[in-house]
């Protein structure tokens, strides 16, 4: 895991991190994860693959589909950029 420094945190933001903390019975350390967690990574966020299966459902794809996909899909591994 990653380790993150805040620095010139201002006091009144600490104390209150450190009452919220209290309040949720956590760490000052525990509830800053937590918030950042839920600023990056609400709840309602558009998921990638769950977006692309609704799609896919929508327009009526079957997975009978899929294995056509699968099989005609070009497998030659891709080359890294170059930045010559």
């Amino acid at each position: 895991m990653a380790i993150l420094t805040v620095r010139n945190l201002p006091d009144d933001v600490h104390r209150a991190l450190r009452v919220r903390a209290a309040q949720h019975g956590r760490s000052t350390e525990a509830e800053v994860r937590e918030i950042l967690a839920a600023a990056v990574k609400p709840e309602k966020r558009v998921r990638m693959g769950e977006a692309l299966a609704a799609i896919g459902r929508k327009i009526g794809l079957t997975n009978e589909d899929f294995t056509v996909f699968e099989n005609v899909r070009d497998k030659t591994p891709a080359k890294p950029l170059r930045f010559d």
